[in-house]
C-alpha cells in the first residue's frame, strides 16, 4: 500500500492525478458527494440552530467502507475534490465519514497540470469551514424551502396531479422568468412601419446600397416620400471615414462559456457542462466552474508564447480583465486550456469542438485589437430634405479576429461590407428605391443561455447552479424546449423605379423560434400561485440578496444559522397563513368563442389528465365533446381557431386497399386506424395534416411490408440502400448489414445524405480504433471497438471496466486488468 492516499471526486479524475503523482501516490474517487439530508425526513432541527442531519448516501457505503480501509493502511490522507463551495463540502463530508483527524491535509488546484499537483502538494491547508457553511447553508434554505413550500402546493392548487408539485427558490424565479416573458411576447401588439433602401448603378458594375435613417409609420407617409423622389437628382453630399476598433471579448466564465457553446456549438446547457468536465478531468483545461475572467501570469506567458509563435509580436496584447460579479474570487481563473501549445485535446467530436472554443477564446483575449475603417456616406436628394445613408467599413488589421469572435443572442451580426471608391459631389444613378413593409417584434423567447445570461445578469444562482436550475424546471415540466413554427402574414412593397413607383404584395414567415423554453400550463399556475402568496420566494431582488448573504458566509462575514434564521421565522410564518385560509387556487376556464356547428360555447381548462378544451356543459341528457390541447399549447392564449382544430379528429385522410384510412390522437400519441387495425404514427407526424401517402406508408411499415422489397435510397459503393421495418424497428440495409436508424427519425422521410451518414458512423464506430499505445511494448494495446474500449494483449482482449478512462490508462494499468 502506498504511503499516501489522494480522494478526489470522479474516476476519470483519479486516473489522470495518478499519473502525474506517482507510486508513492494512490489516487481514489468518492463518486462525488459521499453524504446528504434524508430523502424522507426534513433532515433540518429547526429548534437548535438548523443543526443539518446528515447521513452516507445508501449507494456510498460500499465506497466509504472501501476508503476507510485505505485511509487506515496509509501514513497520509490528501483531500484533493474541487476548488469552490460544493468541493470544500465534499471534503468536510469526507472527513466526518471517514472519522479523519482535524489536520487532515486538504489540497486545491484549478487545473490537472503536473505543475499544479505538485504546487498543490507543496501548499496544503486545512477545510475551510466558511465555504462549508456557504454551501451548507443552501442545502438548508433549499431543503426547507421545499419541504415546506410543496405540500401547501398539493393542497391549495388543484390541477392536473398536483401532487407532483413542488417549488424551489431559485427554480421557481427562473419559471417566473419564463413565464412573464411569455406573456410579454404574447402581449406585444405588433406595428407595421415602412423602412426605405436605395440602390445605386455605379461605373463597372459596381453597386452602392443606401437606406433612410427613419422609418415611415404608415404606407401613405412612405408613398409620399417616393412620389417626391420622382425625376430627383442623389448626390454624394459628405464622405466621413472614421478610424474604429474591435476589442476581444474576456476568457470565458461558466456562464459565457454555456452561452457561446449554445449559440456556435448549438450545445444545451447541461451538454456543456458534461462535456467541459471531461476534458477538465483529463487534464485539458482549468477548472470549468468559474466566475472570474482572470488569468494567472503563467497562462498570460504562455498565451503570450503561442501568438508571438503562431501569428508574429503585432498580434499580441496583453489584457487583465475586471470580473464583474461581485462575488468573483480573482484568485480563480477563467476557463483556459492547461497548454496553449495544444490544438487536439480529443479524438471526441464534441469535446474537441468544445476546446477548440475555449481555446480560440482565451488566445484572442490576449491578442491585439482590430483595426478598422469606417466610412459614411451621406446622400442628398434635391427634391428633399432628407437624406440617405450608406455604411460601409474595411478591417486594416485583423488583429483577434484572426481567431475569434464572440456571437450575440436573437442578433443579425454586423455584416457591413466596403463601400466602393466615391467622390463628395458625385451624381449617382439610381437603380431602385423601395419602401418595405417592417413589423415590430417582441423580445424573444429565452433560450437556455440567454436564460442564464439574464439570471447571472441579475445576480441570481452561481456558477454551479446553473444547469441543475435549468435541468430541475424542465424535468417538473414547468417549462418546456421546444421549437416553434412560424405564421405567415402578407407586406407590402413600394418601389421607385425608372420615375414609375409600383405596389407589390408578398407574404413572410414570422415567429419561428427554434430551443427556446416555453411555460407549461402548470408552470403558470404555480408561478402564479407563489407570485401572489409567496413573493418573497419568486422575487428578483429577494433572491439576489440571499445569494450575496451566502458569498458574506463564504468569506466567514455571517454566521449561517443566522442567515437561515433571517429568512425561515418569516417563510415559515407565511406558510401557516396560507395553510390556515380557504384559499384554493383553480386554472380559470376561459370560454372561447362558440362552436359555429352547435352554437355551444367552447371552454379551455386544466383537468386531472392536463389541459383540454371543451364545447358545452355536462347535462343529463348531453355529454361536452373532449379534445387535449397539443404540447406547446397554452389555456391562457389558445385561440377559438385552434380549438375548432382540435376537434376535427378523428378525420378520414383517404383509402388504401378499398378501406378508408381514419387519423386520430390516443393515449399513445396519433395513429392511423385502417380495416379495425391500429398503426402508431411517428411522432413528428402531425395528424392534422398529415396525407394519404404518409399514412400507406407509415401502415405498411407497421406490417413490415417494406422489408426486403428494395425500396431504397440509391446505391452505395454499387450495392444498393433499402429500406425495411424490423423487430426492433426501422433500419437501413446496405451490403447484407442492417443499420437502425436513430430514435426519432421517420423512415418514409430519412434522406440519402442521411441514410449514408448513418452507414459511415455505424462503420466508424465498428472499426478497431487505437486509443494508447506503448512504444515499450508493442504487445499492449487500447482499442475502441463496437461494443466498447477494450485492451488488446497479444491475440487476448480484455475488457475495460465502466469506471474507467480508457485515455488514461499506463501499460502498468493494461497489465493488472489483463492479469499480470
Amino acid at each position: 500500500m502506498s504511503k499516501n492516499l489522494v480522494i478526489v471526486e470522479s474516476p476519470a479524475k483519479a486516473k489522470t492525478i495518478e499519473g502525474y503523482l506517482g507510486k508513492d501516490f494512490t489516487v481514489k474517487s468518492s463518486f462525488g458527494h459521499v453524504r446528504d439530508l434524508p430523502d424522507k425526513d426534513l433532515g433540518v432541527d429547526v429548534k437548535n440552530g438548523y443543526q443539518p442531519a446528515y447521513e452516507v448516501s445508501p449507494e456510498k457505503t460500499k465506497v466509504i467502507s472501501e476508503l476507510k480501509k485505505l485511509a487506515k493502511a496509509s501514513d497520509e490522507v490528501w483531500l484533493a475534490t474541487d476548488d469552490d463551495r460544493e468541493g470544500e463540502a465534499i471534503s468536510w463530508h469526507l472527513k466526518e465519514a471517514l472519522g479523519l483527524s482535524k489536520d487532515t491535509k486538504r489540497i486545491v488546484f484549478r487545473e490537472i497540470t503536473k505543475t499544479a499537483l505538485q504546487k498543490a502538494i507543496q501548499n496544503p491547508r486545512a477545510i475551510d469551514m466558511d465555504l462549508v457553511n456557504a454551501q451548507q447553508a443552501r442545502r438548508v434554505l433549499d431543503r426547507l424551502v421545499g419541504y415546506e413550500l410543496s405540500p401547501v402546493l398539493w393542497r391549495k392548487i388543484k390541477i392536473g396531479n398536483n401532487s407532483a408539485l413542488s417549488a424551489g427558490r431559485v427554480q421557481s424565479v427562473a419559471v417566473r422568468l419564463i413565464v412573464e416573458r411569455e406573456r410579454d411576447v404574447e402581449a406585444h401588439d405588433s406595428k407595421s412601419s415602412f423602412k426605405v433602401t436605395a440602390r445605386f448603378d455605379l461605373e463597372g458594375g459596381k453597386v452602392l446600397e443606401a437606406e433612410l435613417a427613419k422609418n415611415f409609420e404608415t404606407e401613405a407617409q412612405a408613398r409620399a416620400f417616393l412620389e417626391k423622389c420622382i425625376g430627383a437628382t442623389f448626390k454624394i453630399k459628405n464622405l466621413e471615414v472614421k478610424p474604429a476598433k474591435k476589442s476581444p471579448a474576456p476568457p470565458f466564465t461558466t456562464s459565457t462559456l454555456q452561452q457561446e457553446a449554445s449559440r456556435k456549438l448549438s450545445f444545451s446547457v447541461s451538454q456543456t457542462m458534461t462535456v467541459a468536465q471531461k476534458l477538465y478531468e483529463a487534464g485539458k483545461i482549468s477548472y470549468m466552474r468559474t466566475d472570474s475572467t482572470n488569468l494567472s501570469e503563467e497562462a498570460l506567458q504562455k498565451a503570450k508564447d503561442q501568438i508571438v509563435t503562431e501569428y508574429g509580436d503585432k498580434y499580441h496584447h496583453q489584457r487583465v480583465y475586471k470580473t464583474k460579479s461581485e462575488s468573483a474570487q480573482e484568485a480563480h481563473e477563467a476557463i483556459r486550456p492547461t497548454n496553449f501549445g495544444e490544438l487536439k485535446a480529443s479524438t471526441d467530436r464534441n469535446e474537441q469542438r468544445l476546446y477548440e472554443l475555449i481555446w480560440k477564446r482565451s488566445i484572442a483575449s490576449q491578442m491585439a485589437d482590430a483595426q478598422l475603417e469606417r466610412t459614411i456616406a451621406t446622400i442628398n436628394i434635391s427634391t428633399t430634405s432628407e437624406e440617405l445613408v450608406a455604411q460601409g467599413e474595411v478591417i486594416k488589421f485583423d488583429g483577434f479576429l484572426k481567431v475569434y469572435l464572440e456571437s450575440k443572442d436573437d442578433e443579425e451580426e454586423d455584416t457591413k461590407g466596403m463601400l466602393p471608391p466615391l467622390n463628395i459631389g458625385q451624381i449617382l444613378l439610381l437603380d431602385i428605391l423601395k419602401a418595405t413593409e417592417k413589423f415590430s417584434r417582441p423580445k424573444p423567447r429565452f433560450t437556455e443561455a440567454s436564460l442564464v445570461k439574464q439570471l447571472e445578469e441579475m445576480g441570481i444562482g452561481r456558477p454551479s447552479t446553473y444547469a441543475p436550475t435549468l435541468s430541475t424546471i424542465i424535468k417538473r415540466e414547468y417549462v418546456v424546449k421546444q421549437d416553434k413554427k412560424g405564421l405567415e402574414r402578407d407586406y407590402k412593397e413600394l418601389t421607385l423605379k425608372q420615375n414609375e413607383i409600383k405596389e407589390f404584395k408578398g407574404k413572410e414567415t414570422y415567429g419561428a423560434e427554434k430551443a427556446k423554453l416555453f411555460p407549461t400550463n402548470t408552470g403558470m399556475v404555480v408561478n402564479d400561485f407563489l407570485v401572489e402568496l409567496f413573493p418573497n420566494v419568486v422575487d428578483f431582488s429577494f433572491t439576489a440578496n440571499v445569494e450575496k448573504e451566502f458569498d458574506e458566509i463564504a468569506e466567514g462575514k455571517l454566521p449561517w444559522q443566522q442567515m437561515i434564521d433571517g429568512f425561515y421565522q418569516g417563510f415559515h410564518q407565511k406558510i401557516g397563513e396560507v395553510e390556515g385560509s380557504k384559499v384554493l387556487k383553480k386554472a380559470e376556464a376561459r370560454e372561447l368563442g362558440l362552436d359555429p356547428k352547435s352554437g355551444k360555447p367552447i371552454f379551455a381548462k386544466i383537468g386531472k389528465f392536463g389541459p383540454y378544451v371543451q364545447v358545452g356543459e355536462a347535462t343529463e341528457d348531453a355529454k361536452p365533446q373532449y379534445a387535449n390541447l397539443k404540447k406547446g399549447q397554452l389555456v391562457e392564449t389558445i385561440t377559438l381557431e385552434e380549438a375548432l382544430e382540435l376537434f376535427s379528429l378523428p378525420r378520414e385522410v383517404g383509402f388504401f386497399e378499398d378501406k378508408p384510412m381514419v387519423v386520430g390522437v390516443g393515449k399513445y400519441g396519433p395513429y392511423v386506424k385502417h380495416d379495425d387495425k391500429f398503426y402508431s404514427l411517428d411522432r413528428g407526424d402531425d395528424p392534422y395534416t398529415i396525407e394519404a401517402e404518409q399514412c400507406i406508408a407509415a401502415i405498411r411499415l407497421k406490417r413490415g411490408d417494406l422489408a426486403g422489397e428494395g425500396e431504397g435510397l440509391g446505391f452505395l459503393e454499387e450495392k444498393p440502400i433499402t429500406t425495411g421495418m424490423g423487430k426492433y424497428g426501422p433500419f437501413l440495409k446496405h451490403d447484407d448489414k442492417y443499420y437502425s436508424l436513430p430514435k426519432g427519425m421517420s423512415l418514409q422521410r430519412v434522406t440519402r445524405e442521411e441514410a449514408l451518414e448513418i452507414i459511415q458512423k455505424k462503420r466508424e464506430a465498428e472499426s478497431n480504433k487505437v486509443i494508447r499505445e506503448f512504444p515499450e511494448n508493442t504487445t499492449v494495446k487500447v482499442l475502441r471497438g463496437p461494443y466498447g474500449p477494450y485492451i488488446a494483449v497479444g491475440k487476448r482482449n480484455i475488457k475495460i471496466p465502466k469506471d474507467t478512462d480508457p485515455t488514461t490508462l499506463t501499460l502498468e494499468d493494461c497489465l493488472k486488468l489483463a492479469g499480470g
